[in-house]
């Protein structure tokens, strides 16, 4: 039986090795309402964010080398499709501490 549940994605600590900040499933479509990026080592940064199709590895950028001040926080609100075992991932280019929260509607097929 199909549902659609609201869910949250928390990960903390994100550096410069790859993130998944939201791991698909298969048999579940995700709409991403949002992304919030927080510097929190009170230093400028600049990360990347994408989709990793079906975890094999193949990655298409949604952001590159997004600049984030020095503890200050940057929202990504336009939606995003995830299908079956697509990963949400980010990196950022240095060493860093980066928290992620991703805001999600989990629909299940």
């Amino acid at each position: 039986m199909a549902s659609e549940v609201f869910g949250v994605s928390l990960t903390a600590g994100v550096t410069n090795s790859e993130s998944v900040v939201l791991n698909g499933v298969n048999g579940h479509t995700y709409v991403i309402t949002s992304v919030v990026v927080c510097e929190t080592a009170g230093a400028a940064e600049t990360f990347n964010m994408y989709i990793d199709d079906g975890g094999g590895g193949t990655d298409y950028e949604l952001l590159s080398d997004q600049a984030i001040g020095a503890n200050e926080t940057f929202v990504f609100n336009d939606r995003i499709v995830l299908v079956d075992e697509d990963h949400l991932c980010i990196a950022t280019a240095s060493s860093a501490n980066v928290d992620v929260v991703v805001s999600y509607l989990d629909q299940t097929r």
